[in-house]
């Protein structure tokens, strides 16, 4: 079997295989009586925990998921839309599969604050949701408090992050037809962790693939907090020569410590002010607002510890956390593949905790991460993860994963056929 093919048979059918449910699906319908499990968030972790719990249960399991939005926008192929390579629509995928096919039933409102010893969620538009367990599956927020400046008015809606796929994608987009051929391009990248490792690089190479095309004389400066490039470092430093010579400029040691919206100016801990036509400021990271305010983010405030075997928080009883908003395992990315994986590995372990046996004991699952350096070629990396009993986390499997040994138009058709088995895997 071939590497590509092994890492797609392990993400397709790990969580799947540990309950003995490969042919097993859902009924549109579930037993009004039957255990209830919430699910808060609707992106890739939340959204997959949401089908799988349907399709583990054989549909004995009810479950409500909570997001205020009616469709999914992907973050993943989002730099294409920046890029101008894909429209908005081209990765918005609605919701509606998950109650027509799988039951799940969708209450597209905000939670707000969750009682973990009532077991109740409530929301925005004052009604409660009781539950056998939850899932919070929130995703990111920004620190907003490390940036003085982004507090006055109109300063977000000026200098933005797009790093939350959806009106700032294309807002950013907008800013970038209007800029000047000449003009340059601020991408700031927090300290990591953050969510999607090598997202700023492929952004700085979709921009600077547009400003080839159609803005010769613009320029792409990217302000690194970090030492150095975060992922595929070697890949990202070819495609640049190669394409973008002249183009894009890579600064480390950055770190943003304010912005000055009215001159577009960035402020650094050590380096001088950096004024550009267009900034696009990432901030630090954390978990979502409600992981937060529940007392799920435990390390440093941040970031959720779990139980990896089934997810659960290790702060709060009944309440499992996923995707970007945990404290992640050794070489476990903050992706959407691995909140996807996550998705499925929490809900094999909820059904089994709800019919009163152990959570499956090996969870293991894979990652793969795809970058488009041109509006074709395109490098990945991959990892696959197992549980480790003794040390009581997941661990890269060794000899698995690895990255491209160069970009090129066939990744490219991988890249696209990943997104489109993922967002049927997560909603269809």
């Amino acid at each position: 079997m071939q590497r590509r093919q092994f890492v797609s048979t392990v993400a397709a059918g790990s969580a799947l295989g540990s309950l003995g449910l490969l042919s097993g699906c859902a009924t549109p319908t579930g037993s009004a009586s039957g255990p209830h499990v919430v699910v808060i968030g609707g992106g890739y972790g939340g959204a997959t925990a949401a089908k799988y719990l349907r399709l583990f249960s054989e549909g004995k399991v009810r479950v409500t998921l909570v997001e205020p939005s009616t469709s999914f926008v992907s973050c993943p192929i989002s730099n294409l839309v920046i890029g101008g390579i894909k429209q908005i629509l081209d990765i918005t995928i609605p919701y509606d599969n998950l109650a027509k096919r799988h039951g799940v039933q969708i209450v597209h409102d905000r939670a707000t604050a969750i009682d973990p010893d009532k077991r109740v969620v409530k929301l925005a538009g004052g009604s409660e949701l009781s539950y056998d367990r939850l899932i919070v599956s929130p995703g990111i927020d920004f620190m907003w408090e490390t940036l003085p400046g982004m507090a006055k008015p109109g300063a977000q809606d000026k200098v933005l992050h797009a790093w939350k796929a959806g009106a700032q994608t294309v807002a950013l987009r907008k800013q970038l037809e209007a800029m000047p051929d000449g003009g340059v391009y601020a991408l700031s990248i927090p300290l990591a962790p953050y969510r999607c490792p090598p997202g700023p690089y492929e952004r700085a190479c979709m921009v600077a693939h547009y400003f080839k095309t159609a803005k010769p004389k613009s320029k792409v400066v990217i302000l690194d907090a970090n030492d150095d490039i975060q992922s595929k470092k070697a890949l990202f430093m070819k495609a640049w020569a190669e394409h973008y010579q002249g183009i894009i400029e890579y600064r480390p040691k950055h770190r943003v410590v304010d912005v000055d919206a009215a001159t577009n100016a960035l402020k650094f801990e050590f380096n001088d002010d950096f004024k550009a036509s267009v900034l696009n400021v990432v901030p630090d990271m954390r978990a979502g607002d409600i992981a937060v305010q529940t007392g799920l983010a435990t390390a440093n405030k941040r970031w959720c510890e779990v139980d990896f075997l089934t997810f659960e928080s290790k702060a709060v009883k009944n309440v499992h956390v996923l995707g970007d908003a945990i404290q992640i395992a050794p070489a476990m990315p903050k992706s959407g593949h691995m909140a996807n994986q996550h998705g499925k590995t929490c809900a094999a372990a909820v059904v089994n905790l709800l019919m009163g046996k152990e959570p499956p004991k090996m969870p293991l699952y894979a990652n793969t991460c795809y970058s488009f350096v041109t509006d074709e070629d395109v490098v990945h990396v991959a990892s696959v993860h197992r549980y480790d009993a003794e040390k009581k986390t997941m661990l890269t499997v060794p000899g698995s994963g690895g990255v491209s040994a160069r970009a090129s138009e066939l990744e490219g058709r991988y890249a696209l056929a990943w997104a489109r088995n993922i967002w049927a895997d997560t909603l269809a």
